[in-house]
């Protein structure tokens, strides 16, 4: 789903009806009506303009979620609306699905993903409690696997690994391991 920049939105003329005009609801003429142009009452003008600010707002705050998430993003924005008085749909709550799982068996991605994560849940001007309950997730996610990073790296098992896999590079690459002498051939 492709998010309209608030910039693009197009909202329809509204004008305030002036004390002499008569309420069309109400089986009364109204005098001075544009085609195209909406008579709202000064309360529905002011509801509308409202609306309009919301909607710019929500669609603001999700757009920053949907950037900063990147390929994290499972699709666009889905919205919520409310109908103005003017008859149009306004968006005034949202939300951008994100994958918060992290990699199997990969400490160091999961790090990298609970950063993003993170980045883009607190990425709106003003986070919202439940942006601020992902976040928290996001760092709880990246502890862990910092957790796990460091767990690897003590295990005996694993540094005898890394030791083994490092001596088959240096031989491969024929150069001394360090504390080694290297004899060279004349």
């Amino acid at each position: 789903m492709n998010v309209t920049p608030a910039s693009v939105q197009s909202y329809p003329d509204i004008h305030p009806r002036s004390a002499n005009t008569q309420d069309s609801k109400h089986g009364q003429q109204s005098t001075n009506n544009p085609i195209g142009q909406i008579e709202l009452t000064e309360a529905e003008t002011r509801q509308v303009r409202e609306l309009q600010t919301r909607d710019r707002e929500v669609r603001a705050h999700e757009a920053a979620h949907k950037n900063a998430a990147g390929s994290l993003a499972n699709g666009g924005a889905s919205f919520s609306y409310q109908t103005g008085p003017d008859g149009r749909r306004y968006a005034v709550g949202g939300e951008v699905s994100i994958d918060t799982a992290k990699v199997e068996g990969n400490p160091e991605a999961t790090i990298r993903k609970a950063q993003q994560i993170r980045r883009a849940a607190n990425a709106p001007a003003n986070p919202s409690s439940q942006d601020n309950a992902v976040a928290a997730q996001a760092t709880r996610m990246e502890a862990e696997a910092r957790q796990e990073l460091n767990e690897n790296r003590a295990s005996p098992q694993n540094n005898d690994k890394r030791l083994h896999s490092f001596h088959e590079n240096q031989e491969s690459q024929k150069q001394p391991f360090p504390g080694e002498l290297f004899d060279e051939e004349a």
